[in-house]
């Protein structure tokens, strides 16, 4: 491979430095640089992205790549695949593996596999209570030298306030964000989806807004009485939105994110049982998607986040009851998002692009998601317009898509990490298929 990368005849979206039109850019040893000489320009590897947009490698700071422990689902092989097939060139990895995640030894045995077989950038998350029990602190000292990027306990949310509110302090001594799975799982128990007009209609256990609703209010509380910065993940209710409008108002330390699925279905998807729309949180109303994409626009909401979580088809393949929660979305998202946000004429494709990059970067403290002069050159190349049907296989090892079979509008042909072509639509790597 050329040391020297030249990208030329895009449209150039780099919401950093206020940069949207045609252009060209080069990479000299993986950074980004102002230009090429001539000689460097001669010996570049040259694209033609002509029709194309260039912009900063997306960053997906919510992805569950089951490794280690749970790989018949995904691996940070596949799941590093599937993220390079969606455009992403950075991505966090949740600790609600097998074993947790609460600990320095399983953060660096995340960190080495990261390294032997990652074809982006992976960042472990940590545990914010020991097995995610939400019993007794993890070591968040140790986890912070070790590498995290934040603490969690995804996937269950702590119900006790006041071990929360210690484990928050803990994390601010260290500078580390907290990042909630917002839960109450008193009033959640044994909800399959929102509770409502459909949940009534199907005959399923609902799900009521306020399980979620009480642990942002909580979180807000503990935020602002600690100084700690909280990350609401995966916001599905409009009260939700509402309350961290309030919040941010009076300048509370808090951020959130969104989720493809929940600004493009409601409740009503569940009509025909389908396992693979069934999510944690659940799909909302209408009233809750428009009121997400709201946030979104005025930035109550900070960055979009996939909540990609794979299961096998056994695994999907049960009545709704039994199913687990959770979906893929990787290498669906930007299409979603494009179809969502842009196509609808609700927000520009820059400002899309930076809540797939630099402000989901920024939650983390990551120097990701522009194209400054002299900064790693991860870069997604795409056409926004190009439709293509959604189906298997797919990079991910899982096929639970609930886009399956649809067309959508968006799709990435190139992308690069530190200067190096990690996906290709024209020659992707074989898929790995579920064992």
């Amino acid at each position: 491979m050329s040391e020297y990368l030249w990208i030329r005849n895009g449209r150039v979206i780099d919401p950093a430095n206020g940069r949207d039109g045609a252009g060209d850019v080069f990479v000299r040893d993986g950074v980004f640089v102002e230009d090429l000489s001539d000689a460097e320009r001669a010996a570049a590897t040259v694209f033609d992205a002509q029709g194309l947009v260039v912009c900063p490698g997306l960053v997906d700071i919510h992805v569950h790549l089951r490794d280690p422990g749970q790989t018949h689902k995904e691996c940070i092989k596949t799941g590093s695949r599937a993220a390079a097939a969606g455009g992403f060139t950075s991505i966090v990895c949740m600790p609600n593996t097998s074993p947790w995640a609460d600990n320095a030894g399983t953060i660096q045995r995340i960190k080495d596999t990261a390294e032997a077989q990652s074809c982006v950038n992976v960042y472990p998350t940590g545990c914010l209570t020991m097995g995610g029990e939400g019993k007794a602190l993890a070591p968040m000292g140790s986890l912070f030298r070790a590498g995290v990027v934040a603490v969690t306990d995804d996937g269950r949310c702590v119900q006790n306030n006041g071990i929360m509110r210690r484990a928050v302090e803990y994390a601010h001594m260290f500078g580390l964000p907290v990042m909630d799975h917002c839960q109450d799982s008193d009033i959640t128990e044994g909800g399959v989806m929102n509770e409502g007009h459909w949940s009534l209609r199907l005959g399923l256990a609902g799900w009521p807004n306020a399980g979620e609703d009480l642990i942002v209010s909580r979180n807000i509380i503990l935020s602002k009485y600690t100084g700690a910065h909280i990350h609401m993940q995966h916001l599905s209710s409009a009260h939700s939105v509402e309350m961290l409008r309030r919040a941010k108002a009076d300048g509370i330390n808090v951020s959130a994110e969104a989720t493809p699925h929940h600004i493009f279905f409601t409740d009503e998807a569940l009509r025909n049982y389908d396992s693979n729309l069934k999510m944690n949180p659940p799909l909302r109303t209408e009233a809750d998607r428009q009121a997400i994409i709201a946030g979104l626009l005025d930035g109550t909401i900070d960055c979009i986040g996939t909540d990609h979580a794979p299961h096998t088809s056994d695994e999907k393949d049960k009545e709704l009851d039994a199913a687990p929660f959770g979906i893929i979305g990787m290498e669906t998202a930007l299409a979603v998002c494009l179809e969502v946000l842009v196509h609808s004429g609700l927000c520009s494709l820059s400002k899309l692009v930076d809540l797939m990059s630099r402000k989901g970067a920024g939650i983390v403290r990551l120097k990701k998601g522009t194209m400054d002069i002299g900064r790693e050159a991860d870069i997604c190349v795409f056409d926004p317009d190009e439709p293509w049907q959604v189906k298997p296989p797919f990079q991910s090892r899982s096929s639970n898509c609930p886009w399956t079979g649809m067309t959508l509008r968006g799709r990435v042909h190139r992308t690069y990490v530190k200067g190096a072509l990690v996906w290709d639509v024209e020659n992707p790597p074989a898929p790995v298929i579920e064992q």
